[in-house]
């Protein structure tokens, strides 16, 4: 009663105290703590978020603009559009485009190109044509770049039909097939369900015919994607996208057709259809880059044979290098590699993960000695493991039952020392290694993968083994 008594006498100065709320700082500290003042800053805020990869932060820094009393200009919208492009998140383009229609600012062509080509990445033709038919309602008038958005949206789904019909009109329209119409057309039939039977016979037919067209016809990439740093091939999700800044000839862009055709048959697994396109690129006089070497091994590594070929080009020993050790002969793909370096060649990461993913294939004493060899030479020559290709590692190094798991540690530390992110399925694969194999439970080792382990588990939403889902 006595407390009551207290708290009762004193109730006003209580209540005020409890209901005083602090929404003022002082302007010093609101410069402090504010990234950006006005529409110019902010758009640097989302250019640089963007080229960081760091995707889901943009819908935050938009709310930041609201709260500041900063009006978005058309430049900010369409940079928020092509960060989500990027990022494949469909529904914050969505978002984006109400938004801007709600400030009264139409959408203009470069923004719904964006927006279809964000469509085409999550492989969702209905969205895409929903998005062209709101275009003509709202009588912004589609360019070659849109119908190129379009036919490569609907070919990601597989939807033939629709893409010949994009052709059609296009071809009403007085424009011609281009380069990117032709990859369009490849991956369509590649990802038609049902697959046909002659779909590696059309595939070549389409590479032939593609060879008539005119550089006249060629798209031109516009200042607005320059600007923001989106080339032809990420708009149209062509498969060399990821690849196409990288030096030393990987890419050659005009091999956007054979890119496409290439990667279709190492998908399909037809061994004569890749066999064909390297006659016609023989036909041609032509060489191929290193892109479609990946596309030769890989369908070759799939179908167990190896490729015979001259070993006067570089790109060809890294082709010849994986073609023989999976099928089985690991002393000639270990030659290659010894031949190629020696040669003073610069040294190519994906030459090293080659050969030692090759060689731990069946999980030979003998290969595993060269995996591990490898794996030193290149920590001695400072070539780092980068994220993708260190998991990808891990996870096949994983696979080996007996033995000392020697390689999945050594590739576990490199990424560790160089604070290589790990991924779930890799780590849930280690760890179950380690787990089978007699290691004391309190083994620095294993604490530390059992504690990433748990970490990946509760970021991607999944509770550690005896935690709070296995509340009753």
């Amino acid at each position: 009663m006595k407390l009551l008594r207290t708290i009762s006498a004193n109730r006003q100065p209580l209540l005020a105290a409890f209901g005083r709320r602090q929404f003022a700082v002082s302007a010093d500290d609101y410069a402090k703590r504010n990234y950006a003042n006005n529409v110019s800053e902010y758009n640097t805020v989302i250019g640089s978020l963007t080229s960081q990869r760091r995707i889901y932060l943009l819908r935050d820094v938009y709310d930041d603009m609201m709260l500041d009393g900063v009006k978005p200009e058309r430049d900010t919208f369409r940079a928020l559009v092509a960060g989500s492009m990027k990022g494949v998140r469909l529904q914050d383009c969505f978002f984006f485009r109400d938004q801007m229609k709600s400030m009264g600012l139409i959408p203009d062509v470069v923004l719904y190109n964006l927006m279809i080509s964000t469509c085409g990445k999550c492989k969702n033709s209905i969205e895409a044509t929903r998005i062209f038919e709101e275009m003509k309602k709202l009588e912004v008038k589609p360019t070659a770049q849109t119908y190129i958005c379009l036919i490569n949206a609907c070919a990601a789904a597989g939807r033939l039909d629709q893409v010949y019909a994009i052709i059609g009109d296009m071809t009403a329209a007085g424009l011609g097939l281009n380069k990117f119409c032709y990859a369009g057309l490849i991956a369509a039939h590649k990802n038609k369900i049902p697959l046909a039977e002659d779909t590696a016979a059309k595939i070549l037919e389409l590479v032939e015919q593609s060879k008539g067209w005119s550089s006249l016809e060629e798209t031109r990439e516009s200042a607005e994607n320059v600007m923001m740093g989106i080339s032809e091939e990420e708009l149209y999700n062509i498969p060399t996208a990821n690849y196409i800044h990288r030096k030393a000839g990987f890419v050659q862009r005009f091999f956007t057709v054979y890119h496409v055709a290439f990667e279709a048959c190492a998908d399909l697994k037809d061994v004569q259809a890749v066999d064909a396109l390297q006659e016609m690129l023989k036909k041609d006089n032509k060489t191929p880059d290193i892109f479609i070497l990946m596309q030769i091994m890989r369908v070759y590594v799939i179908c167990g044979r190896h490729y015979t070929n001259s070993k006067d080009e570089d790109e060809v020993n890294v082709k010849l290098e994986q073609c023989y050790l999976n099928s089985g002969d690991i002393d000639r793909g270990h030659k290659v590699f010894e031949e190629y370096m020696s040669a003073n060649n610069p040294p190519i990461p994906e030459l090293y993960t080659t050969l030692v993913e090759g060689a731990m294939t069946g999980y030979t004493p003998k290969g595993m000695q060269i995996a591990l060899d490898t794996l030193t030479q290149m920590n001695s020559r400072g070539i780092n493991l980068v994220a993708s290709t260190g998991n990808a590692l891990l996870l096949a190094a994983s696979g080996e039952k007996d033995g000392g798991y020697t390689i999945a540690n050594m590739i576990w530390d490199l990424m560790h020392a160089r604070n290589v992110p790990p991924f779930l399925p890799a780590v849930e694969a280690y760890y179950n290694g380690l787990k089978d194999r007699a290691i004391p439970e309190n083994d620095p080792r294993l604490l530390v993968v059992s504690r990433t382990l748990n970490n990946l588990r509760l970021r991607s939403g999944r509770n550690p083994p005896g935690q709070f889902g296995d509340r009753r």
